[in-house]
């Protein structure tokens, strides 16, 4: 139970955290810090398969599973807002 309370703590914070930084960021520096973001991602995508693969109860498989797939969209998005950011720099022929 101790673990589950310091795990929800460390949630908790991470959100709120989050949000803040991601509040005060003005909206011109939002596709440039996404496209920062994306090795956070991958790092957050290797953690939450490690979650999704232990042998615990079906709680924190079901928790690990939900984490890989919220981490891929993040990192999939991120790359193709990265991607659509580059496509208005080029020159076009």
């Amino acid at each position: 139970m101790e673990i589950f309370i310091a795990g929800l703590t460390i949630f908790v914070l991470a959100v709120f955290v989050g949000f803040e930084v991601i509040t005060k960021v003005p909206p011109l520096l939002h596709t440039p810090l996404m496209s920062g973001a994306n090795a956070f991602s991958g790092v957050t995508l290797i953690g939450a398969l490690v979650a999704a693969g232990v042998n615990e109860p079906i709680l924190a498989r079901i928790l690990g599973v939900t984490a890989v797939a919220l981490a891929t969209t993040n990192v999939v998005g991120g790359f193709l807002v990265t991607h659509r950011m580059l496509q208005m720099f080029r020159r076009k022929s």
